[in-house]
């Protein structure tokens, strides 16, 4: 009787440390879930700062860091509606501010080409005007009838042909402008030549498609 009263005994033990066992593993689990989860949020909520700071940003983040935060957030895989939510929206922001990027760098192309192309027609148009005028000096003071005469035919190769009208400013007052009697480029040239003076400057000069001077206008000095 003492024996099976033993025997009863370290059944009964055994039978306890079994359940103790088992409930210390319980406890264990769940210890062990509440922390994976304690972690899983603040990854989450660590997630959702990030993404907030991007769509709330002031101007102090460029586009590449934006990106940057963006990417570590989708490489972290989380399973959150919100998270997913939040990625969805800064994937939009930056899609927007990338195009608005793009059209401003476009624009800013566009602009700086015009200037360029005004800067370079301007260039061309003082150099026509300077060219035209370094003739019209070469003839006034050439020593010789012979050297202003192809002086004067260089200058004629110039215009759409030997009628092109030249108009001489006398008198400009606002929007009113008076002008002295109308000439020709052939007879203005001759003029130059016989008077051994220019005293008009350039004002205006039109030209045609192929780059002849079809009007010339000048101005008294």
């Amino acid at each position: 009787m003492k024996k099976i009263a033993f025997i009863n005994k370290l059944l009964l033990m055994a039978l306890i440390a079994v359940f103790v066992a088992g409930g210390t593993g319980c406890a264990s689990k769940k210890k062990l879930a509440r922390q994976q989860e304690a972690e899983r949020m603040e990854k989450i909520n660590a997630a959702k700062a990030e993404l907030l700071a991007i769509i709330n940003d002031d101007g102090t983040m460029s586009l590449e860091e934006k990106e940057r935060v963006l990417e570590k957030v989708k490489a972290q895989d989380i399973d959150d509606e919100e998270v997913s939510a939040l990625i969805r929206q800064v994937e939009l922001l930056l899609s927007a501010e990338k195009e608005e990027l793009r059209r401003a760098k476009e624009e800013y192309q566009r602009a700086e080409e015009e200037r360029l192309r005004k800067e370079k027609e301007l260039f061309e148009h003082k150099m026509r005007f300077q060219i035209l005028e370094n003739h019209f000096n070469a003839i006034v003071r050439a020593d010789e009838v012979a050297t202003a005469n192809v002086e004067i035919e260089e200058a004629l190769g110039l215009f759409e042909n030997n009628d092109v009208p030249v108009l001489i400013i006398i008198n400009r007052e606002a929007d009113i402008v008076d002008y002295d009697k109308p000439t020709t480029i052939k007879k203005y040239l001759e003029f130059l030549k016989d008077q051994k003076k220019n005293l008009n400057a350039i004002e205006n000069v039109k030209y045609n498609d192929n780059g002849k001077i079809t009007e010339l206008e000048l101005i008294k000095k």
